[in-house]
């Protein structure tokens, strides 16, 4: 048997070991053989195999494997700082002779992120704290997440609304992509989408970004999402939905968010996620005062 615990960080070696998960539960199938639950370590993906197709991941492994994630990260981050450089030098352009003694503050879209993992809501939360964003974070298990998500929009009442966590298209062989039942928590993402919009129907007074890796991305959109993944049901990464989340919260409210620049903000691309044309969240104050906004 292989050594494998829950914990452990491990690849599968059926896939080349192409994704590094982690084991959070073993179990027994009906035959008696040892299967792991894994999830992706950066991809919100949740798999499981066969406990002898695994196989713990090296320390070098695992250094070039954040290294790389790190450096994804900040790549996106400072691209992320440049941009809001550039479109404050073209506000203070175009300011008036009489607003320019003045300065303005900055009230971006406020964010709710319900998350159905804590270390990934935990890793977002950092992220949203870097860009200077107000968002909030609870983590909620999916199938949870429509039961709870009236009662939190009504009571943070935010601009923007992130429903995600883990998805996967389940079964083998040849699937429907348009069975919903051959997705492991779509349906999930789909009923909670159609709560938010009971609460708020606007697609502009509500953005909402719902779904994660393999997701049923025109079902979760047809349900009232803004954003959804994944277009081509490949793995979304981590921080995917925190960056569309940024370019709502930080795009003008008189512009429609530029669909092409927020798909490419994000990780994976528009492979990965995808959505409609969608009002900006940001509105600048004026004056600024030593007491905060």
């Amino acid at each position: 048997m292989a050594n494998v615990a829950i914990g452990d960080l491990v690849i599968r070696k059926s896939h080349g070991g192409d994704i590094v998960f982690k084991v959070t539960d073993i179990f027994e199938d009906t035959v008696g053989q040892l299967h792991c639950v894994l999830k992706g370590m950066h991809l919100r993906l949740v798999a499981d195999a066969p406990i002898v197709d695994l196989e713990r991941v090296g320390a070098e492994h695992l250094r070039n494997e954040i290294l790389h994630m790190e450096s994804v990260h900040n790549d996106t981050l400072k691209r992320v700082m440049m941009r809001r450089s550039i479109e404050r030098e073209r506000v203070n352009l175009n300011r008036s002779e009489s607003s320019k003694k003045y300065d303005y503050f900055d009230l971006p879209g406020r964010v709710l992120h319900l998350d159905g993992d804590e270390e990934y809501l935990n890793m977002c939360l950092k992220t949203y704290g870097q860009m200077n964003m107000q968002a909030v974070g609870r983590c909620i298990e999916e199938s949870k997440q429509s039961e709870q998500v009236i009662e939190l929009v009504d009571q943070y009442r935010p601009d923007i609304l992130v429903l995600t966590g883990h998805d996967a298209l389940i079964g083998g062989g040849k699937k429907d992509l348009r069975d919903i039942n051959n997705y492991r928590n779509s349906k999930y993402f789909i009923e909670s989408v159609k709560k938010a919009r009971i609460f708020e129907p606007s697609r502009d007074d509500l953005v909402i970004f719902a779904g994660a890796c393999q997701s049923y991305f025109e079902a979760i959109l047809a349900a009232g999402s803004n954003f959804a993944s994944a277009p081509t049901r490949i793995f979304i990464h981590a921080y995917d939905p925190v960056f569309i989340a940024e370019k709502v919260a930080f795009t003008p409210i008189n512009r429609t968010v530029d669909l092409g620049d927020a798909i490419t903000a994000s990780v994976t691309g528009i492979e990965g996620v995808g959505g409609v044309e969608t009002r900006g969240k940001f509105r600048l104050g004026l004056p600024k005062t030593p007491y905060g906004t």
